[in-house]
């Protein structure tokens, strides 16, 4: 008993000293309770047959309570759906994961810093364009009657593929935009961790003979590992978390066998079916899958390394 008070009171006595940083920090702890924690209670939509006037608390229970699990996963847009995202998201992390760890490197190679700094602001400048801005792009060049590759086709006598009605094109339309969007802003974290390498361990490869390739093999790719195993673990913990808004953007009549995933699927059950119940438990199950691949990664990140989340 003597123990427990003695923490309690020194835990306070912390949260004293350091009050100042807390009150930094109480805004964004503010902000996650209101709009991460306390909207927490309306996953028990998932459980009942909701009601917009009895409310959440007043609309009947489901029965059973796991009825709408059941109907998803009996329905045929189960197995597309979850194959669909994965496929996007696999993709989207096998690709455009390792680029912008190979953009850094590069960007770390270059000797002209003005040079260096000009070209680091224009590789972050498409991540502050709108989604909205960056379909609009795609279908300004990929638009087999109007756009650029519709109009080079024209100039040869041929007709352009409809790449935007394309299954199989969607996926590789979607991730690579998506990377030539975000690569640049993704490097800063990797830069930042290049910067802090010690100029004397790049002294010592240099008086051992070491080449510039065999530099940043044995001395900036070990430095970004601790970094990159973490938000690898993040990223695999969201791989079922896709965007909607690109997705939903992108899709047409002619490519939904391929674009129809869990975040549209739900969009369209919820807002436009006024299906609350199900699509809340359709998203539920993408949430706990992702919570489970976040634990998963990070306890077998933390067996073969030493890297971790907690």
């Amino acid at each position: 008993m003597y123990q427990k008070l003695f923490k309690s009171n020194h835990l306070w006595k912390r949260i004293s000293r350091n009050r100042g940083l807390y009150l930094l920090l109480l805004p964004s702890l503010i902000i996650l309770i209101c709009f991460s924690y306390i909207p927490m209670y309306g996953v028990l939509i998932s459980f009942k047959d909701y009601k917009g006037s009895l409310g959440i608390m007043g609309s009947p229970w489901a029965d059973p309570w796991y009825k709408y699990f059941i109907k998803y996963f009996n329905s045929y847009q189960f197995v597309s759906t979850i194959k669909n995202t994965l496929v996007l998201t696999g993709y989207n992390l096998l690709v455009g994961f390792p680029i912008p760890i190979i953009f850094a490197l590069a960007i770390n190679q270059m000797r002209n810093n003005k040079y260096k700094k000009t070209f680091q602001t224009i590789s972050y400048m498409p991540h502050f364009i709108s989604t909205v801005v960056i379909v609009g792009i795609i279908n300004l060049i990929f638009s087999p009657g109007t756009g650029l590759i519709g109009q080079i086709y024209d100039l040869f006598g041929a007709k352009a593929p409809n790449l935007l009605g394309s299954t199989s094109a969607f996926k590789h339309l979607y991730v690579w935009s998506d990377i030539w969007q975000h690569m640049g802003w993704d490097s800063i974290i990797y830069i930042a961790a290049l910067s802090s390498v010690d100029p004397n361990l790049y002294e010592a490869a240099s008086i051992d003979g070491a080449s510039q390739f065999q530099k940043i093999l044995y001395v900036d790719i070990p430095m970004l590992i601790p970094t990159a195993m973490t938000l690898l673990i993040l990223r695999c913990g969201g791989l079922m978390a896709l965007g909607f808004e690109k997705v939903y953007l992108m899709q047409n009549d002619l490519n939904l066998l391929n674009s129809e995933v869990i975040s549209t699927y739900v969009y369209k059950l919820g807002m436009k079916s006024s299906q609350y119940s199900y699509s809340s438990a359709v998203n539920l199950f993408s949430t706990i899958i992702n919570f489970i691949l976040l634990i998963s990664v990070n306890k077998f990140s933390r067996k073969v390394s030493d890297n971790s989340l907690w």
